[in-house]
């Protein structure tokens, strides 16, 4: 997996993000691709090769090892981390998208005509909805996966000890027993802390839009009605002075 190339593209993203995106971008990269790439992948690389099992029954310790990890830790987190960095992406392709119909209305009507967009990368109309869509996204994946990993493990453990009963090819109860199952289980409850840490920032960054949003709605209605309002005390002065007018020529006047 190339990381540096995805690292590159969702710098891109920082161009365009709040400042809670900023900081889950750094925890992403800094305390899960880093440790996952440094250390998770060489902690796990021995997992089926030292799942030792006290039984000669050919197929045995394949079974089991299936039993208790249908899915190996280090490819579930690779498949977390794609899938929760993939989001950020539809942004990056929304402003592209916006700059592309920009370029077009420029060459169409020359470069003196109104802009499309004040500004491409604002978080205004659709492109607002794509990033409050992508946070959404992103949550409910960690979430999903956080989910899996403790379903299949309860509560992340890793014992020293596991027990084979009635899976076929095995006799009877098999005792297997996990590599460094210390070590793992260290890694493990540090990339569910890291993952834990970016659900908080994703939550607060999706309060954090629509708080603002709802500021700026509530700013624009308290100006359109003050607007309202001085324009109808003008027009009920404008309408006063007429009528005084009209009362002043209808008095008689007098000549000497």
């Amino acid at each position: 997996m190339d990381w540096k190339t995805l690292q590159a593209l969702l710098s891109g993203v920082n161009k365009y993000s709040t400042a809670f995106s900023r900081i889950w971008l750094s925890v992403v990269f800094v305390f899960r691709v880093l440790v996952y790439v440094v250390a998770a992948e060489r902690v796990w690389g021995d997992e089926q090769k030292d799942f030792d099992c006290n039984t000669r029954q050919p197929g045995c310790t394949n079974v089991c090892y299936d039993h208790f990890f249908p899915v190996s830790h280090i490819r579930l987190w690779a498949l977390q981390l794609i899938f929760v960095t993939c989001p950020s992406l539809l942004v990056i392709m929304h402003v592209a998208y916006r700059e592309d119909r920009e370029k077009k209305n420029r060459e169409k009507n020359g470069e003196n005509c109104p802009k499309l967009y004040s500004n491409t990368g604002k978080k205004h109309g659709g492109l607002w909805w794509t990033y409050l869509f992508s946070l959404f996204f992103k949550l409910i994946i960690e979430i999903l996966f956080l989910y899996l990993l403790h379903k299949m493990w309860d509560s992340f453990d890793l014992p020293r000890l596991v027990q084979c009963t009635k899976v076929d090819p095995c006799p009877n109860t098999v005792d297997c027993y996990i590599a460094r199952p210390t070590e793992k289980r260290v890694f493990t409850y540090f990339m569910v802390g890291a993952s834990s840490i970016c659900i908080i920032l994703t939550v607060c960054e999706i309060f954090y839009l629509i708080f603002k949003r709802v500021v700026q709605r509530a700013r624009k209605w308290k100006k359109s009605t003050k607007r309202s309002v001085s324009y109808s005390k003008a027009s009920t002065c404008h309408c006063h002075v007429k009528s005084e007018e009209k009362d002043d020529k209808s008095q008689p006047r007098c000549v000497a």
